[in-house]
């Protein structure tokens, strides 16, 4: 996302659409990677209730997020666009908010990688992670990324 200093990510979060929905995929290469036709798609406000719900020192990721909504909806699977855009959109709202905040850093994406797309990078992320006891590991040389190591340990059952 650009110019996030411009937008009202809490309008977004709110924004009245026509999810919460499940919408029958016909494409089979779709439906072969997702191993189904029923693909969900929940609203910003569902993803940001779901990330509230990760207590300090525990961690998600998108793909369990979207695996969550999949399951509880009857779904197949779930949207993996919307989802991660969903998931920034929770970020910068709460990062907007003075009051309650959702604990966006602990929502990782797939392998424990932390997100860059959240308010202050990877950097913000990096320092919120370690004050709740998180190791936080580089790779790459010339792409780097920061994964939190072990990230599967701390991972919060969404039930």
């Amino acid at each position: 996302m650009a110019n996030e200093d411009k937008k009202d990510f809490n309008a977004m979060l709110h924004k009245d659409t026509d999810m919460p929905k499940v919408q029958i995929v016909t494409d089979e290469k779709t439906i072969q990677k997702y191993g189904g036709s029923r693909m969900y798609f929940a609203p910003p406000v569902h993803y940001d209730e779901i990330m509230k719900r990760i207590p300090e020192g525990r961690l998600t990721t998108v793909g369990e997020i979207r695996s969550y909504f999949a399951r509880s909806n009857g779904a197949d699977f779930t949207d993996p666009i919307t989802a991660g855009i969903f998931v920034s959109i929770a970020a910068w709202a709460s990062h907007q908010r003075t009051e309650d905040i959702t604990p966006y850093w602990r929502t990782l994406k797939a392998g424990g990688e932390l997100n860059p797309k959240y308010p202050g990078g990877v950097e913000a992320q990096k320092i919120k992670l370690e004050a709740e006891g998180h190791v936080i590991a580089r790779k790459g040389r010339t792409n780097i990324k920061y994964y939190v190591r072990d990230f599967e340990k701390s991972l919060f059952p969404l039930t």
